[in-house]
């Protein structure tokens, strides 16, 4: 693993989840599969593997580009500008 550019860009420290799961998932009645936290706001959005895909939505919407894992025992972290773990 290795820090990108959007990695160096990251608030210290991370924000603070803006809620305990992923609130559109919540609104459409589905269920995430995993969770991913983005470093740049705090929003939680549900994985790829989940039917509605909130958290590559969130990135396409805002263009906040570094998640990591929301996920007990798990801190990797997604570049979707890089297309990559940092």
């Amino acid at each position: 693993m290795s820090e990108c550019l959007h990695v160096l860009e990251l608030p210290r420290p991370e924000p603070a989840p803006l809620s305990a799961t992923c609130p559109e998932c919540l609104a459409a009645g589905t269920h995430p599969v995993q969770l991913r936290l983005c470093l740049v706001c705090g929003h939680i959005g549900c994985c790829d593997s989940s039917p509605l895909q909130h958290a590559t939505d969130h990135f396409k919407t805002t263009g906040h580009p570094v998640m990591r894992s929301y996920e007990v025992g798990e801190s990797w972290r997604w570049c979707f500008e890089d297309g990559s773990i940092v």
